[in-house]
Order: C-alpha cells, then structure tokens, then sequence
C-alpha cells in the first residue's frame, strides 16, 4: 500500500527530501478558491516535523507521487534553484505509457506555459525499460493493449511536462485524467486494480553546493510499484 503521509528519505544540514504520496499537494494552491487540508500539504508537514520553516525547490502535481526537496533556509533553496537553471540536477521518474514506445527517445516539443500564452522550450529524455501486450480489448479496432514502463528524465521543469510530452506522442500515460486515455485508465483501475496516475519521481542526483558532494537519493518502491513491475516482469534494479 502507498503510505498516506509523507516519508523523510534524506536529510543534511541544508536540505530535506520526502517521499510524497499522491494525493498531497507540495504547497497550498496559488488558487486560493481551492481549499486543501492542511495534512494534504507537504510544506506544512514537514515544516511541523522539523520545528522551522523550510523552502520547496520544486514542485510535483498532486497526482504525482515521489521525491521533492527542501531548502532549509533561502540560500539553500536558491543554489538548487541555479543547478536546476543549469540542468546540473538529476531528477528520474518511472511511468506507465500507452502503447508501445521507441527504446529511447528525446522530445523537444515547446509547451504553453501555464502562466502565460508564451511557448516555452521543453525537453524530456526517456528510455523504454519493459513492454508488454495483454490479451485484453480495451477499443473495437485492436484484440490486444500494449503498454510500455519508461524512465523518464525532464531536462527542463514546464507545467505537466512529462504528461504533455508523452501525449504529445500519442503515448499518454495510465492514469492521467487530463491528458490520457480514459478506456485504458478505466482498464488498469478495474481490471487489473491498479488506480492513479502512473508517475513516480523515484530518484534526484546532484552536487550538494555546500559541501561537494555528490548526493544520489532514492525513494523506496511502494507495493503499487512492486505489482506493476511484477506485471512488466522487469527486475526493481533502476
């Protein structure tokens, strides 16, 4: 089962990382139209389990589940903030894709912004780890679904970034309400039980500016993940 509250995962003298579950949303939303219960929101969280204020350098969509980051203090926050401007931060995600996708692939289609009517560069990088046809009919033209477990490693941070690219190639991703496929969400929700949107950020890498080191942190799999590998027969080694 998905813990139904935030994990801590690492901690250092400047930074915090949790493992957040689907569901909770990283800072209350800027709509303030949009009530979210205080325990549904990670800053708060972590705030009151810490004792002091801390600072979010990035941010995942309330569906999303995984690792966000912490500053400690305002000068933490921002020398993250310039390795994310620099692409110097490692930040990979697993996903679950419609159809069959390429072994490797780059997309470098521009996305709207989410604030402005600006196109806004965008680059997503991923690599196809397992595919797998199921003897299921989910649409009157084909006998079979196919889907496709991807790494997947935004270069750059666009609003819905992964969702949108992979869309963009007609592969939306299991679970997406948004942007996906509602026959095949409604497939792996009732047929094979597995609900949500099928993204995870499971791994952020990068050189701690304070110290030099080198700091790889990984989330621990949920029993969610557990299945859908055991489905794609992919070995947990990522």
């Amino acid at each position: 089962m998905q813990p139904n509250h935030p994990l801590f995962i690492y901690e250092d003298n400047d930074y915090v990382a949790i493992d957040k579950p689907p569901g909770h949303h990283v800072h209350p939303p800027e709509n303030s139209r949009w009530k979210v219960p205080k325990e549904l929101v990670c800053l708060y969280w972590v705030r009151d389990q810490l004792g002091h204020y801390v600072y979010p350098i990035h941010r995942l969509d309330a569906a999303t589940g995984g690792l966000v980051l912490f500053g400690k203090n305002p000068e933490a926050a921002r020398k993250i903030q310039e390795l994310i401007q620099s692409k110097t931060i490692s930040k990979n995600y697993v996903t679950v894709a419609r159809g069959y996708t390429p072994d490797f692939g780059i997309i470098e289609t521009p996305l709207l912004s989410d604030s402005s009517d600006l196109m806004l560069p965008s680059l997503t990088q991923f690599t196809t780890l397992s595919k797998i046809e199921l003897n299921h009919s989910v649409s009157k033209i084909h006998s079979t679904t196919r889907y496709s477990l991807l790494k997947t490693e935004p270069k750059t941070g666009r609003y819905h970034q992964i969702r949108r690219h992979l869309a963009s190639l007609s592969h939306p991703i299991i679970g997406d309400i948004k942007h996906g496929d509602s026959r095949h969400n409604r497939f792996f929700r009732e047929q094979l039980k597995v609900s949500g949107l099928l993204l995870h950020s499971f791994e952020i890498s990068f050189v701690q500016p304070f110290t030099g080191d080198l700091i790889k942190i990984k989330t621990p799999w949920s029993e969610k993940w557990k299945h859908i590998f055991k489905l794609f027969q992919f070995e947990e080694n990522l």
